[in-house]
């Protein structure tokens, strides 16, 4: 399973979904408050070059894979 950590980096930089939208200059915040709270099942690389910015981590930080339930 693919998990975004956005929320997670936010809550670790004391920044708010605000202030993250505002920075990506979000148009459409539906999609994005998806992605935020994982409800996505993709993202467009423009978009994910702007969130590494933004957040100022790499896409290893910002995406991570875990490990399916069904395979413990």
């Amino acid at each position: 399973m693919i998990k975004v950590r956005i929320a997670e980096i936010l809550k670790e930089k004391g920044k708010s979904k605000y202030w993250f939208m505002q920075q990506m200059e979000c148009t459409n915040y539906q999609s994005l408050n998806k992605l935020i709270n994982n409800n996505t099942t993709n993202i467009y690389f423009k978009n994910l070059d702007k969130i590494c910015k933004v957040l100022d981590k790499p896409v290893g930080e910002i995406i991570v894979r875990l490990e399916d339930e069904q395979n413990n």
